[in-house]
């Protein structure tokens, strides 16, 4: 293990967290931006055409490894139901999420990053993530608004999904840096750990007590790589501070 220049995190139950989930309460902000409504489609007729757009067809690309942006979801689910609207489409994505969850920080998440502000110690954000990383930018300002993420990259804006090597290597483009000066922080024991550790990248399982309702932890297996196992981010601050 050794000092890093720059950490990379995940952005899901690692950064932030999305309580109280709820996706018809998306769509309800999203139908005050509604222009055309040909055939008068109610919020139950969204519903299910989201999950056709959506739960089954993106839902079989990404469990193949790979994404699609929410932006080409919402393109092809509204043009299908012949609905129109007064937003942008990355506005759309915005104003569907904040209503389905405004979400708020993993517990001392803000204290951690201005730590690693004052330490000259650079950060950046993957995530696997349906929303493109314009809007996942736009959130992480609301609600880490003193952060200092050099770059920020959304799965669904580059094909691969972790742990695809893909997202790793490209990182490492972007920071300018060898893989044994980052580290790559993450709540999942396979996408995060294992995936930022075949590239070289030192890997740290933030595994964190609070539930999170949409991983299934029966299928996800302790990492066979090394990595450094924490639950709160005051242990990697303490960790830090030893290797300075």
């Amino acid at each position: 293990m050794t000092y890093p220049k720059m950490i990379i995190f995940d952005y899901g139950h690692t950064l932030c967290y999305e309580p109280g989930w709820n996706s018809a309460r998306g769509n309800a902000e999203l139908m005050k931006y509604i222009t055309k409504n040909p055939n008068n489609y109610t919020p139950e007729d969204i519903k299910k055409g989201a999950e056709l757009v959506f739960d089954q067809h993106i839902e079989s690309i990404r469990k193949n490894g790979y994404d699609v942006t929410g932006q080409v979801g919402n393109r092809v689910l509204y043009e299908y139901l012949g609905i129109e609207f007064s937003l942008s489409p990355l506005d759309r994505e915005t104003v569907f999420w904040d209503g389905a969850s405004a979400g708020e920080i993993m517990p001392d998440t803000d204290k951690m990053l201005d730590y690693l502000y004052k330490k000259d110690i650079r950060t950046a954000v993957i995530s696997n993530l349906l929303w493109s990383s314009e809007a996942l930018k736009i959130r992480l300002d609301r609600l880490l608004p003193n952060n200092h993420f050099e770059f920020i990259m959304s799965s669904s804006d580059y094909l691969f999904r972790k742990p695809h090597r893909m997202m790793f290597d490209i990182s490492l483009n972007k920071a300018g840096l060898e893989a044994s000066d980052v580290w790559y922080c993450g709540d999942n024991p396979q996408a995060d750990v294992e995936g930022s550790s075949q590239v070289g990248i030192y890997p740290v399982w933030y595994d964190n007590i609070m539930e999170c309702d949409y991983r299934d932890k029966s299928k996800e297996t302790v990492p066979t790589c090394e990595y450094l196992h924490i639950h709160e981010w005051s242990e990697m601050i303490e960790v830090l501070e030893g290797l300075t």
